[in-house]
């Protein structure tokens, strides 16, 4: 259980990350990831990695600089662009339906404006799902000058869109639904130099 506990990636550029294991029966129609991070990083990072043999960058929640986040289904992408942040906690949600192919994405509690990505894509059940990262190729592939350093904390994914009252739940730490992967029971494993430390403040 990594309630209150985060993941800190130590070095800058690393080759560390963390492999996550979820339960996925079928295939994904509909999506949501949050996770939480605190990074000084300016430099394009990956925050969520979800690969497939057949797509690298099937969901993937990507910074490529401090004012813009990028998230792809299926290789394709959306931007947001947000303000730079004053060095703090930012949590960070992103949903995806294929029957309208709506992206969401929110930013501290807060909805940006919907997008348009992938309308009628599949999500491919047989995944690589690593923190830290950016896939290449099926678990593998990386460029250390996109890896992720700093705390990661709070990291769901679930096989639904979130209503916006649970999206904000999730900024403000409340009861969630079921996910596919949860923080409170997550089963990982650490390659490379990630330490588990209590959050240092709320």
């Amino acid at each position: 259980d990594l309630y209150r506990k985060v993941f800190v990636f130590r070095k800058d550029p690393s080759d560390a990350y963390v492999v996550l294991r979820a339960r996925l029966e079928q295939p994904l129609h509909n999506f949501t990831v949050c996770l939480r991070s605190y990074t000084d990083l300016t430099r394009p990072h990956s925050l969520f990695s979800y690969a497939t043999k057949a797509q690298d960058n099937e969901i993937l929640l990507f910074k490529p600089k401090p004012e813009e986040y990028r998230f792809y289904v299926g290789g394709k992408f959306v931007t947001f662009r947000v303000p730079e942040g004053r060095r703090d906690w930012e949590h960070v949600c992103a949903s995806w339906e294929s029957a309208t192919g709506i992206a969401e994405f929110w930013l501290n509690g807060k909805p940006w404006p919907r997008k348009g990505l992938q309308r009628g894509y599949t999500v491919g059940a047989t995944a690589a799902i690593l923190l830290g990262q950016e896939q290449d190729s099926f678990g593998g592939g990386f460029d250390f000058y996109n890896s992720f350093s700093g705390e990661l904390t709070d990291v769901y994914l679930w096989d639904i869109g979130l209503s916006p009252d649970k999206m904000r739940a999730a900024f403000l730490s409340l009861r969630l639904p079921p996910a596919l992967l949860a923080w409170n029971s997550l089963s990982y494993e650490v390659k490379g130099d990630v330490v588990v430390k209590p959050r240092l403040r709320e």
